[in-house]
């Protein structure tokens, strides 16, 4: 479900930031002798057990701001009220905070505009970004789709919200890679071939632009292949972007739990909540939230308010989603089991026969295609399919009509895994005006 994958990353990061916290700025050499095993406190800030940093707190400022659209001045606002009045933080106050983001925020409030605040000199490639960028991806996944790394769109928003802070084209790819990464493991591809499709998927884009051409140098040696080639003498855990992001995914790649991931991402040493944070994010989608120590979490402070905003981001896109498929309502208000055709069977020879096969409107298959796309589909869908009876429509428009709406998502879900074998589940289904039942009991909902 769309709102674990989200609770999962951003808890995930957040988990990562708090164990790297005490130990920022510690030598990898310091950190081998003395690692950190658990959450502990005070170190380098002094700070309690559990506390976050600017990579949470700037993770929420993007998070908070999305609940209500993308609006790049809104977050460079909640920026703003993070650096001067601590909004956005553990307890009130602002610890840390990278020169080139304060600087950034100094030029938004003398009135630059958003675009144009980040720096973009050879100096501004850090990962002040690239830390917080992570929920972009739950916004584009419901604008654009599960797959929106093939759109030109999709990469020119990640540059934009990157831009805020840091603009440079070297750490505009990072982000971008670090989007679509993160948004395979959404989609529950492995490790490997979320990295190298995300590679695949941005190459093209950036070959064809000068500007981002000469910067692909910096990211050749991230493939899967070379990435597990790499020993940890050539990992550098720096505050570079290309150093974070190639420990972060190193640190994934070479460990089999999230805490085995966000620890060695610690041990690393030097930048050790950010490189901690990129990687758990990561490694929360992956492993999800279920496996993420509890007695981490119960450490972090103010994770109630981490976790309502979480739910708020889903269910604005939810809702979101839930208005584009609605308008599919005029459609199935005229469609009938008419607007579908069925092939004809056909002699193969030898008392060999094919079956007749639903064949679908362009119109039905891009409704289809866009409940996949958004986030209502409900993967526990199973124990509500097996008390829903297909040929009882009365019992069926009973179910829609008086059940929650999370019952509904799953009925709609098992409406549409239902046509697996082209045996016409989906034609019955319009026939008995399903689809325009849910649609209409959503619409009022939402």
């Amino acid at each position: 479900m769309e709102q674990n994958k989200i609770l999962a990353a951003v808890i995930g990061l957040c988990i990562g930031d708090a164990l790297g916290v005490p130990a920022e700025f510690k030598s990898r050499e310091e950190l081998s002798k003395n690692p950190i095993i658990d959450m502990v406190g005070y170190g380098t800030y002094s700070q309690p057990a559990g506390t976050w940093s600017d990579d949470t707190s700037m993770t929420l400022c993007l998070l908070k701001s999305l609940q209500t659209g993308l609006d790049y001045t809104d977050i460079m606002s909640n920026f703003h009220k993070w650096y001067r009045d601590g909004e956005f933080t553990p307890y009130g106050e602002v610890f840390d905070i990278g020169i080139a983001t304060a600087k950034a925020i100094e030029r938004f409030e003398n009135n630059t505009d958003v675009i144009a605040c980040g720096g973009t000199d050879e100096r501004s490639n850090g990962n002040g970004s690239l830390m917080r960028i992570l929920p972009i991806i739950f916004y584009l996944r419901q604008q654009l789709g599960k797959d929106f790394g093939r759109y030109d769109e999709a990469l020119n928003i990640i540059h934009n919200v990157s831009k805020i802070t840091h603009a440079h084209p070297r750490t505009l790819i990072g982000c971008a890679i670090y989007c679509l990464v993160a948004n395979e493991l959404a989609n529950e591809r492995n490790i490997d071939d979320a990295i190298d499709y995300a590679l695949r998927q941005i190459t093209p884009y950036y070959k064809k632009r000068p500007e981002f051409a000469r910067e692909l140098k910096h990211y050749t040696n991230i493939s899967s292949k070379n990435l597990l080639a790499t020993p940890i003498e050539e990992i550098r855990s720096s505050g570079y972007i290309v150093d974070t992001l190639k420990a972060a995914l190193w640190c994934l790649q070479t460990t089999i739990t999230y805490e085995a991931c966000v620890l060695k991402a610690v041990n690393l040493g030097n930048d050790t909540d950010t490189v901690a944070a990129v990687a758990g994010g990561l490694a929360g989608l992956y492993y999800g939230l279920g496996n993420i120590p509890s007695e981490w979490i119960k450490t972090i402070p103010r994770i109630d308010y981490i976790k309502e905003n979480c739910v708020a981001l889903f269910c604005y896109l939810r809702k979101k989603s839930t208005n584009k498929l609605c308008n599919y309502i005029p459609y199935f208000e005229n469609a009938t089991e008419k607007n579908v055709a069925w092939s004809e069977s056909e002699d193969c020879g030898e008392s060999c026969y094919t079956f007749s096969y639903p064949i679908y409107e362009k119109k039905f298959e891009e409704f289809i295609e866009a409940v996949y796309d958004s986030n209502v589909i409900d993967r526990n869908y199973m124990e509500i399919a097996k008390n829903i009876r297909m040929k009882d429509s009365e019992a069926v428009y009973r179910m829609i009509d008086s059940s929650s709406t999370e019952v509904v998502f799953c009925i709609l879900t098992s409406i549409v895994r239902a046509e697996r074998f082209g045996d016409g589940a989906w034609a019955d289904a319009i026939e008995n005006k399903f689809f325009l039942r849910i649609l209409k009991r959503l619409e009022k909902e939402y």
